[in-house]
């Protein structure tokens, strides 16, 4: 009896210490993204050469994506639709798209607490508009 409850107990200590070194990878995984996101640049699209039409968008910087459409009518972005939106807490970022319609440009303020969530969406809009 005592040798099994050792062996659970050798088990159950090394299945603890795998959980603790998987989640430690996880956490600087994801650092490590969204630090490079935060540095990124966010250029504005020529719309002039974006020709009418509906454009999928998405980017995606672990733990955040984003999978969008882009209608763009007259050289305007007219609408900007969320399909997926994998956040955590920035959910915020979600008003954006009205942000950018309204200024017709990628250079929008973020939204404070959904700054890599903002950075996230905005580069899916580049994404979509981009016509290479």
């Amino acid at each position: 009896m005592r040798k099994t409850l050792k062996s659970v107990l050798i088990k159950l200590a090394a299945m603890i210490l795998f959980l603790a070194v998987a989640g430690a990878i996880f956490i600087a995984r994801a650092e490590k993204n969204l630090k490079a996101l935060a540095g990124m640049p966010v250029e504005d699209n020529d719309l002039s050469a974006v020709p009418d039409g509906t454009y999928h968008g998405s980017y995606s910087a672990f733990p955040v994506a984003v999978e969008l459409q882009v209608t763009a009518e007259d050289n305007e972005i007219t609408a900007i639709d969320l399909i997926k939106h994998r956040t955590g807490q920035g959910q915020a970022a979600e008003a954006l798209p009205k942000m950018v319609i309204e200024a017709q440009s990628l250079q929008v303020d973020t939204i404070s607490g959904a700054t890599y969530s903002s950075k996230v969406i905005l580069l899916a809009i580049k994404d979509a508009l981009t016509t290479e």
